[in-house]
């Protein structure tokens, strides 16, 4: 039997897209990431009904307050088919002078599931009070602790997750436009084009780039509503991290602009642009798509390194690099540990995406990677 013969017919009539999910699949950690993604966008996207209060909700009666555990056993060993949380007991130590909370057997709040809550409106669109988890009126519930204030950390966590995430693929929205425009046009044209984007390019990655970043973010004018503020930055973010998926499309484009193809489209009179968007990229599209799962996770820590540092996003908005602001005091590292639980989702989202990348190269270059 020729090698011909034994290719399935599935496979030799699918085509490049089909060919790469197929590769893509058994990629078992790279699948189990985008799944984690998946799920993750699903829940900030839908922060409102996932979060159980309003990120800026305060609990006087739990400030600084540590994470409560989920039980099913009472304190006596008593089984409850529904789970619950004790409440807090709050002591002041008397040498420290430090907060001290303890669970208090007395106060036991039962979880409800898909209950009514606070009120809030769902994307700007309507009013709505239906929460996957919480409480009785009069009763808390802080899966994560909370903070300085008295505000839950866990709704925190995941009206900042739609912040930061979000960020991360409109700016790279913007990062492949400007990279596919600028390289391709350098990489078709040539010449003076060419060298004008190539010397663009390299006094942009000259440039130290958290000195660039904290001068681009100064600049941004202080009046500007949190709404302006956020897309401010995605611009900021994808001006500087435009380069170097610009020299990728200027090579590749080196590469095709003599193939047989592309000079017929120019013989036939096309346009260049119509050549460049029509023709030249769909013959790489896997790639490009690979290199912008591997920048979506730059975005975010972008994000979150400037608005640790306060030059990003500033309160009130809600992203995970604002929330980590308060842990820049190492007391406050000690004495309320929670408070960098922002941090590990950051670190888990960056891992999943760059597991995905991974997964994607090596689905889209069989050839160029693991062997």
């Amino acid at each position: 039997m020729s090698e011909a013969a034994a290719i399935p017919a599935e496979l030799a009539e699918a085509s490049s897209a089909r060919l790469t999910w197929l590769r893509f699949k058994r990629h078992r950690l790279a699948l189990w990431a985008a799944g984690f993604l998946l799920v993750s966008y699903i829940v900030v996207g839908l922060c409102e009904f996932f979060a159980p209060y309003d990120p800026n909700w305060r609990n006087p009666r739990a400030i600084f307050a540590p994470p409560q555990e989920i039980h099913f056993f009472d304190h006596e060993g008593n089984f409850h088919l529904r789970p619950f949380v004790y409440g807090y007991e709050l002591n002041i130590n008397p040498e420290t002078w430090v907060r001290e909370y303890t669970e208090d057997p007395s106060r036991r709040y039962p979880l409800k599931f898909f209950s009514v809550g606070q009120e809030y409106e769902f994307w700007n669109l309507f009013n709505a009070n239906l929460h996957l988890v919480t409480v009785e009126d009069g009763q808390y519930m802080h899966l994560f602790g909370t903070d300085a204030l008295g505000r839950d950390i866990f709704s925190r966590v995941i009206y900042g997750g739609r912040v930061s995430m979000s960020l991360g693929l409109i700016g790279v929205v913007l990062t492949l436009f400007l990279g596919i425009l600028f390289g391709g046009l350098a990489g078709y044209l040539g010449g003076w084009v060419d060298s004008l984007v190539q010397r663009a390019i390299e006094v942009i990655q000259s440039i130290p780039t958290l000195p660039l970043w904290m001068a681009m973010s100064a600049a941004l004018p202080p009046h500007w509503s949190p709404i302006g503020i956020y897309f401010g930055l995605t611009v900021i973010l994808s001006f500087i991290m435009w380069t170097g998926l610009a020299r990728e499309v200027r090579g590749r484009f080196l590469a095709m602009r003599k193939e047989d193809f592309v000079v017929a489209a120019r013989l036939l009179g096309a346009s260049q642009m119509r050549i460049i968007f029509k023709h030249m990229l769909p013959s790489f599209t896997s790639h490009i798509i690979t290199i912008a799962t591997l920048a979506i996770p730059g975005m975010i820590l972008a994000e979150t390194a400037l608005s640790f540092l306060g030059i990003g996003l500033r309160p009130p908005v809600v992203s995970w690099g604002v929330l980590l602001q308060q842990a820049q005091n190492y007391q406050v590292i000690v004495l309320t540990p929670w408070l960098l639980i922002p941090g590990l989702f950051v670190i888990l989202v960056v891992i999943a995406f760059n597991l995905v990348g991974d997964g994607m190269r090596d689905a889209a270059d069989p050839y160029g990677g693991r062997h």
